[in-house]
């Protein structure tokens, strides 16, 4: 072991110099070594190789991320005719309301009727049941896609599948409530026809009525409350994959207003030397929109808790005093708000929208 150490020692201290003087040496430990270090050429070869699968990878992404935000698009307008579809619905309820007075000798017959109604509703509920189960099996997908990133193209196969049966689904929707207003139609002219035969059953028939009325307005409002969730949940989903991410989403509202609707945009950074928003002195962003003279600052962020909301109240203060003008309108937006953080916002003023709501803004 002695010998060996000091074979070691010797060969540390005299490589140096004699791989410099001796050119057979110096070949001979080269060819020896060659097995364990690839080639300088080799390196520089497998490293373009590398960088060009990489900027092939990034172009994919780009392309995914452009083809993703035209089919968000595509499925905004769809609410947004499923919005005005339900408004007229509502106006239809509100019509049918001034005519139960001419409308209330016809319950006997329309019992059977009935029937078949919150039958028809009781289906709609499940259908609704199903899709939320399908909603949450996308989001444990969405959770596994993370670590996932060589499947990608793969998984926007599947989600496009999905959005397509979600198309098919809303068709048999639409169909649906035509056949609906159909039989509206036909109940409607069997009242006409019946208005001379049930006298004695109108205040029977009108408590029938009030309940039943009452029944399909509670449904309505779970409705209403599904598409919510659905909303928020598909908000919620974009922003973890980046698509609506803080910056980018600041970034395409400012360009949107600024080049479509002549809004001034302004991102401030400014110096809280006070400290009237953290408590001690710090630098402080706030985004603020102008236009004719009208101010709304505006809050964005991935998510909001009710100390969050103080907070942006506090920035609104700061910035009227740093710059002496007057806030018109507070907002905040996010896909997810603690439920705490509402009542604390209404009190402040602050406007909350927290799903796919239209933010109205005054001309």
């Amino acid at each position: 072991m002695a010998d060996s150490a000091e074979i070691k020692t010797l060969i540390r201290e005299q490589l140096p110099s004699i791989l410099a003087e001796d050119a057979s040496i110096r070949d001979f430990i080269l060819r020896t070594v060659s097995d364990y270090y690839s080639p300088k050429g080799e390196t520089d070869r497998k490293f373009e190789e590398f960088k060009e699968r990489v900027d092939r990878i990034l172009d994919e992404l780009q392309r995914d991320r452009e083809e993703q935000a035209r089919k968000w698009d595509e499925q905004r307008q769809l609410w947004q005719e499923n919005n005005h579809k339900w408004d007229e619905q509502k106006q239809l309820w509100q019509e049918n309301n001034h005519k139960w007075d001419e409308q209330r000798q016809l319950w006997q017959e329309n019992n059977r009727k009935w029937d078949e109604q919150r039958q028809l509703w009781d289906e709609q509920r499940q259908l609704w049941d199903e899709n939320n189960r399908k909603w949450d099996e996308q989001r444990q997908l969405w959770d596994e896609n993370n670590r996932k990133w060589d499947e990608q193209k793969q998984l926007w196969d599947e989600q496009r599948q999905l959005w397509q049966e979600n198309n098919r689904k809303w068709d048999e929707q639409r169909q649906l409530w035509q056949e609906n207003n159909r039989k509206w139609d036909e109940q409607r002219q069997l009242w006409d026809e019946n208005n001379r035969r049930l006298d004695n059953f109108i205040h029977e028939q009108n408590q029938k009525w009030h309940e039943q009325h009452q029944q399909n307005q509670e449904t309505l409002a779970e409705i209403k409350q599904m598409n919510r969730k659905h909303d928020s949940t598909i908000g919620a989903l974009g922003s973890r994959w980046g698509l609506f991410s803080e910056r980018s989403f600041r970034n395409a509202l400012a360009a949107i207003l600024e080049e479509s609707f002549g809004v001034e945009v302004l991102n401030i950074n400014d110096y809280d030397s006070d400290g009237i928003v953290f408590g001690r002195p710090d630098q402080v962003e706030i985004d603020v929109i102008i236009k004719n003279g009208l101010v709304i600052v505006c809050e964005i962020k991935s998510s909001m808790s009710k100390s969050d909301i103080y907070t942006f109240s506090r920035k609104v203060e700061f910035y009227q005093q740093k710059y002496q003008r007057q806030v018109n309108r507070k907002i905040v937006v996010s896909p997810m708000i603690d439920d705490t953080a509402f009542p604390i916002a209404e009190s402040l003023g602050i406007e909350v929208y927290s799903y796919a709501d239209d933010v109205y803004v005054e001309n």
